[in-house]
């Protein structure tokens, strides 16, 4: 009975674990999406920019020049990091997520295994 309890807990402490990490994952991927939708709206607004349009960069406290290929080239080359991230994240959602449902099936395989134990010791 005791290693049914102590096997349980351990499971649960591990469970606990894979909840914590599956959250912090989702937590990452709410920043990338925030991101992506950030560097879209600035993709978007290089859109309409006239071709002779000054565009400035923020350096520290300075705004200094910086060519309108450059800083284009820049954002899609942020936007292209970010999904490739966003891929990333998910993967290792679905993989955390598989991990949970295991995990929970273990805890529930060692429930049902006690309770078949207190049954045959009540009989």
């Amino acid at each position: 009975m005791a290693s049914y309890t102590k096997q349980l807990e351990m499971e649960s402490q591990e469970y606990q674990k894979l909840q914590k990490e599956f959250q912090q994952t989702i937590d990452s991927r709410t920043k990338l999406e925030a991101q992506l939708r950030e560097n879209e709206a600035v993709q978007r607004e290089f859109d309409r920019l006239e071709d002779d349009a000054c565009v400035y960069k923020l350096i520290g406290p300075v705004l200094v020049k910086q060519e309108r290929i450059e800083a284009t080239s820049n954002v899609d080359k942020r936007i292209d990091f970010i999904r490739r991230e966003i891929e990333r994240v998910e993967t290792q959602i679905k993989a955390l997520s598989s991990k949970q449902d295991a995990k929970k099936e273990q805890i529930i395989k060692i429930q049902a295994a006690y309770q078949q134990s207190q049954g045959k010791v009540a009989a």
